[in-house]
């Protein structure tokens, strides 16, 4: 017996204009026990073929035709109220997006009791929610259940939404984009969480993501889609060595991972890029701290220095929570500082209160913030998001700033059949990429990335990050860039901070970090990078 049995599965979805067919004939199965990994790019149909396995699609969407069977039972036409007996006892769904996904008015460990609660009635639950907290690799589970979502950073809250999902040890699991938001150490707890629930518990898992590596060293199966096809199924051995199609072997090729490093060409020796007053440029930072109150006073970044050079790509990792997206927030001028200087583009963010200085501050440093879903304004077009800030800081007039707009969101592979739609119409992926031609819109001096391509498939990360580096060196770009992902830090970094509790471990250019690390913490987050075989890739 199967724990998911999908057969021809077909799902359109109703757009203003007409229906789109977002999957088209998808098959698949998953023993009890065993993980299938579905990749392919943005827009493929992964979500959409998870979601409607479980019974779980938006109103827009329908099946058009298929069946799905979950341990055995054909659910294909049950409603919503049957199939709301089935989740949390014998489906559990970890979301993409824990922004979206948690109540920000009520409590983290009252969310995580919810399953629990509505299926065994009400008891107190306290001791088994600190245990669920704690077995997603979150070290203080009394204070994460009493806070509130946004209280806790990115990685805190999808762990959050791992312990919810996995209460009742349900025998299927279907994991969308489950540790994209995850540092590479608590990537890999996760992993092994769900590697031990499928030993012991007999959870078949189906896990969508964009990540080739996690892929490859964990799934039992891999199912390649583009365009809602199936353009590959095997085991992870025949997809890394290229599988059967053309288009296998592209995203097996276009995967940090799985590529070697190609290191940057030292900054001395570059051509020089922008005008001479591009040069200012940079970023500096002395003694940065910050602190945040509440019922215990939390020290979340201390004693930071910190230089960025002009026109160059400055990487701050760390675990979650390590305080990365904290400083990425004071150097935007988005949060203020508790102790200690910070310059940037030759403006002190403390210091620009005033209306002028605050507006001229806004268009020389811009911030991507790491979820598109909370960062982009949902009743208007992406065309109007793009051209608002080119017009809104006087560089060109209306039509020309939607003219500019279009050339960017082209360079951004997003092509004018989507400038219309509203960010509810776009995959995950296409909004990120919406944000960040937003944010390069105004023709900035420093951009900040907070997680700029987390929300990628490997083949548009692949070229946002190219393109990226293309702008830097048409304009001079200063980039500070938060990630969690080493080996897009690798390729695409001058220099490397790493983090830990605030705390700066060592810092230093990229190749040295990567090669020679200093700290024991250090290698134990390159330790923690996915593994592949070599010899099993396509050459």
């Amino acid at each position: 017996m199967s724990a998911l049995e999908v057969r021809d599965l077909a799902v359109e979805y109703q757009g203003r204009r007409s229906a789109v067919r977002a999957v088209d004939g998808i098959s698949m199965s998953i023993a009890p026990g065993e993980l299938v990994a579905v990749v392919g790019e943005t827009g493929s149909g992964k979500t959409t073929a998870a979601l409607a396995a479980i019974g779980l699609l938006p109103e827009t969407a329908k099946r058009v035709r298929g069946s799905v069977a979950v341990g055995g039972r054909d659910i294909t036409g049950w409603n919503r109220r049957r199939l709301r007996a089935l989740h949390g006892t014998e489906i559990g769904l970890i979301p993409q997006d824990p922004t979206s996904s948690l109540d920000p008015l009520v409590t983290v460990g009252k969310q995580v009791a919810e399953a629990i609660r509505i299926h065994r009635g009400r008891h107190d639950l306290t001791s088994e929610v600190h245990e669920l907290l704690h077995r997603v690799g979150l070290s203080d589970p009394e204070r994460i259940a009493r806070s509130y979502p946004h209280q806790l950073s990115g990685g805190q809250r999808q762990r959050a939404l791992i312990a919810g999902a996995i209460a009742l040890k349900p025998a299927l699991l279907v994991a969308d984009e489950s540790t994209s938001a995850l540092d590479v150490t608590m990537q890999r707890r996760v992993l092994d969480l769900l590697d031990d629930l499928r030993r012991e518990e007999g959870t078949g898992i189906l896990l969508v993501t964009h990540d080739l590596a996690v892929a490859a060293e964990r799934a039992n199966h891999i199912v390649v889609l583009q365009h809602g096809t199936v353009q590959d199924a095997g085991p992870a051995a025949t997809i890394l060595g290229g599988g059967t199609s053309a288009y296998t072997r592209e995203l097996v090729a276009s995967a940090p991972a799985l590529r070697a490093p190609q290191p940057r060409t030292p900054i001395g020796q570059r051509e020089p890029a922008g005008g001479s007053e591009a040069q200012a440029a940079g970023i500096r930072i002395r003694g940065l701290e910050k602190r945040f109150a509440g019922a215990r006073e939390v020290l979340a970044v201390r004693g930071v220095d910190l230089d960025v050079l002009p026109g160059t790509t400055h990487s701050i990792v760390g675990e979650s929570g390590s305080g990365k997206s904290t400083i990425a927030r004071i150097v935007a001028g988005l949060d203020d500082a508790s102790a200690g200087s910070v310059t940037v583009a030759g403006m002190e963010p403390s210091t620009v209160a005033a209306a002028a200085k605050k507006r001229e501050f806004r268009r020389r440093v811009q911030l991507v913030y790491q979820s598109p879903y909370a960062s982009l304004n949902p009743s208007r077009s992406i065309i109007d998001t793009v051209s608002e800030p080119i017009f809104r800081f006087g560089i060109a007039d209306r039509r020309e700033a939607k003219r500019r707009a279009a050339s960017l969101l082209d360079r951004m592979q997003l092509p004018s059949t989507l400038h219309e739609r509203r960010p509810e119409e776009l995959s995950g992926g296409q909004r990120q990429r919406v944000a960040i031609a937003r944010a390069l819109a105004p023709q900035p001096e420093v951009v900040v990335l907070d997680e700029p391509v987390s929300a990628l498939d490997v083949s548009v990360q692949a070229q946002i990050l190219d393109l990226l580096d293309e702008l830097q060196r048409e304009r001079a770009l200063t980039y500070l860039f938060i990630s969690h992902d080493l080996a897009v830090v690798r390729q695409i970094s001058d220099a490397v901070t790493v983090l830990q509790h605030g705390a700066v471990e060592e810092t230093g250019p990229t190749e040295r970090i990567f090669t020679a690390p200093q700290a024991e913490y250090t290698r134990r987050l390159l330790e923690a990078i996915p593994t592949v075989d070599p010899t099993l890739l396509h050459h």
